[in-house]
């Protein structure tokens, strides 16, 4: 081979049997001088032992073939596991945005309805005096602080069939029997849960005020519910309806370190059993279906093992 009439050597490339002394054969051959060049005949000697099997340079050919396929199919085969776990990661993470069938419905680029459900039991909880903390604090330590609190709360929430709605500041809303109902269970499922958060927010401590407790407010109600999702960008899956006004309210009209339920969702747990519920006065601000003044709850904890074993440490809400 020549480029601009200097003799290039050809390259015989690291996989090639007997590499170095096919190299220096090739230089030999290559030299300027005609008389160091070997004769045809020490050419076939040095070829013959290089390949005393007469092996066919096809056949060479194909094994080289077959030994980069099977490096190519193995680079192939790491770069798909990649893929897919890249691609469950997003998974995970559109699941914990969305339900999964919801989130599998927009994947597949259909639009999704909304749907109603006949009884859902909802739960709203805040921190008590949060406005005054904020102002005692740095924006970076409410994140913290938030962070550190609602990570426990879903934690918590792992070991219950309830799906977390939203958190809005402070506000932390959750709901069972939607998006998948659970019969009458979604009262039972709430109840256990909102008990442990109670027990869970006892052993709290704020990062920046190791020295203050924390405080939290829970309300909660049954009742009919549509829920759908909403907006393109950043969709959210909402719930509507007066029960989710009413679940609001109870949270709201409540006591700290308690646990207020409306009387609907109250006579629901008497039903199921395992509960202690005391009655509260009534308020004029627990109005239940925006009309009837009727007496409110407070749940305390719970009084049979079917219900304790599914709390961590089974505690009272507090009580005066």
């Amino acid at each position: 081979n020549t480029i601009d009439n200097i003799f290039v050597l050809p390259n015989l490339g690291e996989d090639c049997v007997f590499a170095e002394e096919y190299a220096e054969l090739v230089q030999r051959c290559g030299n300027y001088v005609p008389s160091k060049r070997p004769t045809f005949g020490i050419i076939k000697k040095l070829l013959q032992k290089f390949n005393p099997n007469n092996e066919s340079p096809i056949d060479n050919m194909i094994l080289l073939l077959q030994k980069y396929t099977n490096q190519l199919e193995l680079r192939v085969a790491e770069r798909t596991q990649e893929i897919l776990a890249e691609k469950e990661k997003g998974d995970q993470l559109l699941h914990s945005l969305l339900p999964p069938n919801i989130a599998l419905e927009l994947k597949m680029g259909n639009t999704t309805t909304a749907r109603s459900f006949d009884c859902a039991s909802i739960c709203f909880s805040d921190i008590v005096g949060f406005t005054s903390l904020a102002s005692q604090s740095t924006p970076m330590q409410v994140v913290n602080m938030l962070n550190e609190l609602y990570t426990m709360f879903d934690y918590i929430l792992d070991r219950f069939d309830v799906y977390k709605v939203e958190t809005i500041g402070d506000a932390y809303m959750v709901v069972s029997g939607i998006p998948h109902e659970n019969g009458i269970d979604h009262a039972s499922e709430i109840a256990c849960m909102a008990l442990e958060l109670i027990s869970a927010v006892q052993e709290f401590t704020i990062p920046h005020k190791q020295k203050k407790k924390l405080q939290i407010r829970v309300g909660i109600h049954c009742g009919p519910v549509v829920a759908g999702v909403v907006g393109t960008k950043m969709p959210r899956y909402c719930l509507f309806g007066n029960t989710v006004n009413m679940a609001l309210r109870m949270e709201a009209d409540g006591e700290a370190m308690r646990i207020h339920v409306s009387n609907c969702y109250a006579q629901m747990l008497l039903r199921i059993g395992g509960f202690d519920l005391r009655k509260r006065c009534c308020t004029s601000n627990c109005l239940e279906n925006g009309s009837t003044a009727k007496c409110t709850w407070w749940l305390n904890y719970v009084t049979i093992p079917k219900w304790a074993f599914r709390l961590h440490k089974p505690s009272a809400a507090s009580i005066p």
